[in-house]
């Protein structure tokens, strides 16, 4: 290995800093550190301060080398933002598809260059709004989808050819990718120009967000049908988005939210070739989406070690060999898990933190959230000042002006060789468990992070961690914030227009293109061109999900303590 330093360095360094640090004890004995450990959110340790010799190992063209080069650790682009600001693609979904259409129409008005999409709880289980398991839900936490009507009424007036499209959407997700697909083809746009992202991250499901349906090994089945299905017909798709965001969200610290996040990305990849497909056919189309958590420089670390770990892992574990196929593509996401419903005009603070550490780690996108997501979905004033966030780092702050600014920092290079080598270390546990699919068996995923959450949590309640107006600088007097609530009378009108759809439709194709779905699962086909020849003879959500239930039963959690 070529050191970067000349050797000579470390013992001058390490002389001079003995001195320095005598001189900071007579100081400190007049005035002491203000806490016993300094230590990052995951509460790693932090170093008073960091010299080369934290990085004496450190090889400039193999550990970073130049923005566009292997091991891509300063990022994937060559020019980075010199060439082309991150995307700015706003999580919106609320009510009605209309409603939700209205929103996208005002966020893109805005400025906003994606559209990003949630979607309420039924839709997320697989379920329409008519029912049982459904009521009340309608529209709460993000846009109700039950037919391919509501899919055309989503996307209606927007330019969803020149437009990329994400869908926050995990169990349902081939049936709602369908939709999408369908509604493209029925505007006359070819499935080969729509671009976009389907989260369709089961493994993370199981492991975090627990929104379920099938078992593991079918819904692994049914995401490697989306993963062939999109490399030959759809190329432009990233068909699987790889989570971490929910891991985070969950309780994880930094290093587990990279290393459970690129095992899941390592069975996926697996799952595929096994398929029989290439690996560099199919790999350049998979994305991965972080959390951006409050500590800047950890973040930062993170974004740049999960580089360079997909890169080796895509170059050396499965010898792929297009250049594309070792790139880490990644939306971020700032932290909700910050977001706190005491004076919560702070959270424009911490998302505004967040982002900048989401960029100065060199995402692809980004969403920022809105100060009142801790409550409820976001007001339109909410929405757009999170978008203007985005709007003064890109715009104001000079931070896009040079690539990787952090780079060759002491600090933020040895924290991020450090968690890549603490995340490799949980890889290879889980390699020696049998991969991740069995490791969801022993719950060692979910262990670690009930573990994790629970260390935290119990930091904040000794004040061992510091929440702005949570466990400090606590304030009597309540902040109004307006608050935006979906009227009951969504789910009404929203069955009314489901049940006109049933009504409407010819019933023998449905139940006909309903029986080609179940023969494609029963006969180990692939389910997608199934799955839009369904929707567009307008087969509901959960009439297609329930042909997955009946073929491949359904998942219990079988909980944790």
């Amino acid at each position: 290995m070529a050191s970067t330093f000349n050797p000579k360095i470390f013992e001058d360094i390490k002389e001079a800093q003995e001195k320095w640090e005598q001189e900071l004890e007579k100081a400190f004995a007049k005035r002491p550190e203000r806490l016993e450990r300094f230590s990052t959110v995951s509460d790693r340790e932090i170093k008073r301060i960091y010299t080369p010799a934290d990085i004496k190992n450190h090889d400039f063209m193999k550990d970073l080398a130049f923005p566009g080069q292997f091991p891509f650790t300063r990022g994937i682009q060559p020019s980075m933002y010199r060439g082309r600001l991150w995307t700015m693609r706003m999580f919106a979904g609320l009510g009605t598809a209309k409603d939700t259409n209205r929103r996208f129409h005002l966020l893109v008005n805005a400025g906003q260059t994606g559209l990003s999409t949630a979607f309420d709880m039924p839709t997320l289980m697989g379920y329409d709004t008519d029912s049982p398991k459904a009521r009340g839900e309608c529209g709460k936490c993000g846009v109700a989808i039950d037919t391919l009507v509501d899919m055309e009424d989503l996307f209606e007036g927007l330019p969803i050819d020149q437009i990329t499209t994400s869908m926050t959407i995990n169990p349902p997700a081939p049936v709602i990718w369908g939709m999408y697909i369908a509604m493209a083809e029925n505007r006359g746009i070819d499935r080969r120009v729509i671009g976009g992202t389907i989260q369709n991250d089961m493994l993370k499901e199981f492991i975090a967000q627990k929104t379920f349906m099938c078992p593991p090994e079918p819904s692994l089945r049914l995401i490697t049908d989306t993963v062939e299905f999109g490399t030959n017909e759809v190329p432009r798709w990233n068909t699987i988005s790889i989570s971490g965001y929910h891991i985070r969200e969950a309780g994880s610290t930094a290093v587990q939210e990279l290393a459970f996040t690129i095992a899941d990305g390592i069975a996926y990849v697996q799952a595929a070739i096994d398929r029989g497909l290439d690996v560099d056919q199919f790999s350049p189309r998979f994305s991965f989406f972080f959390n951006s958590h409050i500590d800047f420089f950890e973040e930062i670390a993170k974004f740049r070690a999960a580089r360079r770990m997909w890169a080796k892992i895509m170059k050396e574990r499965f010898k792929a060999k297009n250049p594309r196929s070792w790139w880490l593509r990644f939306h971020t996401q700032t932290a909700g898990c910050s977001l706190t419903a005491q004076q919560p005009y702070n959270n424009v603070v911490r998302t505004a933190l967040e982002a900048l550490a989401a960029v100065l780690g060199g995402t692809q996108s980004l969403h920022t959230n809105s100060l009142d997501e801790v409550l409820a979905i976001p007001t339109e004033e909410a929405a757009t000042i999170a978008l203007r966030t985005q709007q003064i780092i890109a715009e104001e702050s000079g931070v896009p002006n040079t690539i990787d600014p952090l780079g060759g920092s002491y600090f933020v290079e040895a924290l991020t060789d450090q968690m890549e080598e603490e995340a490799f270390e949980i890889i290879s546990k889980i390699d020696e468990m049998g991969g991740m699919l069995a490791a969801i068996e022993k719950n060692y995923p979910q262990q670690e992070i009930a573990d994790s959450a629970y260390h935290y949590q119990r930091q904040i309640d000794e004040q061992k961690r510091i929440v702005v107006g949570v466990n400090k600088y606590v304030m009597e007097e309540d902040i109004p914030v307006e608050v935006l609530e979906i009227d009951e009378e969504v789910e009404r009108l929203q069955i009314e227009k489901t049940n006109r759809v049933k009504q409407e439709r010819d019933q023998k194709k449905v139940r006909e293109c309903l029986e080609r779905v179940e023969e494609a699962c029963v006969e180990n086909q692939n389910v997608m061109q199934p799955i839009i020849d369904a929707v567009k003879a307008y087969a509901t959500l959960q009439e297609v999900c329930d042909v997955f239930r009946k073929v491949f039963g359904e998942y219990r959690d079988p909980g944790i303590y």
